[in-house]
This record gives C-alpha cells, sequence and structure tokens, in this order.
C-alpha cells in the first residue's frame, strides 16, 4: 500500500477506502469533541490514567494534560481528511510530519475499533474473523473487523515506508 517515493510516503486509494478512512477518522473526531464521557470504555482506553491506583492524582493529571493531549488527536485525524481526496480515489503524498501523524490516528482508531469489539493482546484476528463470517456474514461485527484488519495493514505499511523517509 504506502511506498517511499522521493521523500514521501504514497499510497494509492481507492473509493471505498477513502470512504472508510474518512468515516473512521471523522468518528475519532466526533468521538473527542461531542461531550467526552471519560465512563467511555474508549475514552478511557485513549486517554488511560496515569495513576491507577491513585484517582485523585490521575485527575490532576489529567486536568493539566488533557486538553492538549485531546487537540493532538483531533489534529492527527484530521491529517487523515485533510490529505484524502475529497471524493473518489486518488494518490496520498505524506512527508514524514504526516506520515506520523497518520501512524498516531490510525493506532487510535485502532485502540478505539478494538475496545469496542473486544478484541484484546491474545485475540487471534483471523479466526474472530473467520468466527463471525460464519455466524452472520453480513453482519456489521464483520465489516468492523474487516476494517479493524485493514488498518492494521495500512498501518503496517506506513511504518515500513517511514524509516526509508530521508
Amino acid at each position: 500500500m504506502f511506498r517511499r517515493k522521493g521523500s514521501h510516503c504514497v499510497a494509492t486509494f481507492a473509493v471505498d477506502e477513502v470512504r472508510v478512512l474518512r468515516k473512521v477518522a471523522g468518528e475519532v473526531v466526533a468521538l473527542l469533541t461531542d461531550g467526552m464521557d471519560h465512563g467511555d470504555p474508549v475514552v478511557s482506553r485513549l486517554f488511560p490514567d496515569i495513576y491507577p491506583d491513585r484517582p485523585e492524582d490521575s485527575s490532576e493529571f489529567r486536568q493539566y494534560t488533557e486538553g492538549d493531549l485531546k487537540t493532538g488527536k483531533i489534529d492527527q485525524a484530521g491529517a487523515i481528511l485533510a490529505a484524502l481526496p475529497d471524493e473518489g480515489e486518488g494518490e496520498v503524498r505524506l512527508d514524514g510530519e504526516a506520515a506520523e501523524a497518520w501512524l498516531r490516528a490510525i493506532n487510535d482508531a485502532r485502540l478505539a475499533m478494538g475496545t469496542r469489539l473486544g478484541i484484546s493482546a491474545e485475540t487471534d484476528l483471523s479466526e474472530e474473523l473467520d468466527e463471525a463470517l460464519l455466524d452472520d456474514p453480513g453482519s456489521s461485527r464483520v465489516f468492523q473487523l474487516s476494517v479493524y484488519a485493514y488498518l492494521g495493514y495500512l498501518q503496517e505499511s506506513l511504518l515500513n515506508a517511514i524509516p526509508e523517509i530521508d
């Protein structure tokens, strides 16, 4: 998918890929801007307690850092939206800084999806997808697991292209 072209990471996305990436990045932005709920497991995963055994200290730390972290996550998702074609297929060219923003945004999206889907480090994604296909091939879970897997593939291809950037 992503490859090095000069000092950029370059990929060509099909119409459906553009739609999926726009939706995923938009959902991350919405999660962080529409009354962010700290009781939401996804928000807790994206903003974990720094001191899990000391809630007051975690709350104080969050008070001083969360605004900047949240802004950074929104900006990173925005970097995906800004680089993608408005509609249709197209090529994306990322310099080193944009590529790193994409990596962080993809990671946030995967953390959010993984939390919602109940995916853990022990989950065998192929097995999970096979099971979902057997249960109901047209289910939203099959689609979501497929998007999660696609984001992992995209992330890996970008990671492999970044070290080659000058």
